[in-house]
């Protein structure tokens, strides 16, 4: 199976259609657990190692930015337990992780309403973007208490202000004017957006971004997505003719 792969990553190296951006709605690790009569977040543990494969999968492969939606603003509604084992899960990942993350020459960004976070699990971003800021391979964005229509009021509230401070006129608003008030402006709209457990649907993620992302859905569950789910992705990318709206 390692040669299979090491041979379609190969392939795709040579591609001149890979992705620059891939995105993905890890969707499952609720489900994953149930099905086992688990606690949730035993999902959860269990997604560690398909991020650690996409993230190291990417890097070989060349693609220059992965965003993964992390921790949604609705995911606080979740019972108060899970959602504190969830941010010690984090902030132990963010610990154990970043020397690889270094070694692969990967960089960190997190977009998101951050300062909702417990002070523990901003440190531990915090330290791990500080440790990762020189690097200038993949690009690896957590989406972090992170709400699609949240995004796009609050990037509204920073043109309100801008334009009553004089900073811009009203007649200049325009979506270039809007994206640079987005969470990461810096951040290329994706490509590829990939969501495991087979809902159809992109629940409140990057909703500004993706206009124009191709979709590629997948009943996995999250936990056992591998780098074969992730190459048949990208692999179904490169073969897909986008159009932007414009005709056949």
């Amino acid at each position: 199976m390692s040669g299979d792969i090491d041979a379609r990553i190969e392939a795709l190296r040579r591609s001149d259609r890979l992705p620059a951006h891939v995105a993905i709605i890890m969707d499952g690790n609720g489900r994953w657990a149930e099905r086992r009569r688990l606690p949730r977040l035993a999902g959860h543990r269990a997604g560690r190692e398909p991020v650690r494969t996409c993230v190291r999968t990417c890097a070989r492969l060349g693609v220059q930015y992965l965003t993964l939606y992390t921790f949604s603003l609705e995911n606080w509604l979740r019972p108060a337990a899970e959602v504190r084992g969830l941010m010690r899960f984090l902030e132990d990942v963010l610990e154990s992780e970043t020397l690889e993350l270094d070694e692969n020459d990967v960089r960190l960004e997190v977009i998101g309403r951050v300062d909702m976070l417990p002070e523990a699990t901003r440190a531990a971003i915090d330290r791990a973007r500080a440790r990762l800021a020189d690097n200038t391979g993949l690009c690896l964005t957590l989406a972090l208490s992170y709400g699609g229509r949240a995004e796009i009021v609050d990037a509204a509230r920073r043109i309100a202000d801008d334009v009553a401070g004089g900073a811009i006129d009203p007649d200049d608003v325009d979506e270039p004017a809007f994206r640079e008030r987005l969470y990461a402006p810096w951040l290329p709209d994706p490509d590829l957006l990939i969501r495991t457990s087979g809902e159809l649907r992109v629940s409140n993620f990057l909703l500004f971004q993706i206009a124009y992302t191709e979709i590629w859905v997948t009943d996995t569950l999250w936990p056992d997505f591998d780098a074969s789910h992730l190459l048949d992705a990208i692999e179904d990318f490169t073969r897909r003719e986008r159009r932007y709206g414009r005709s056949d």
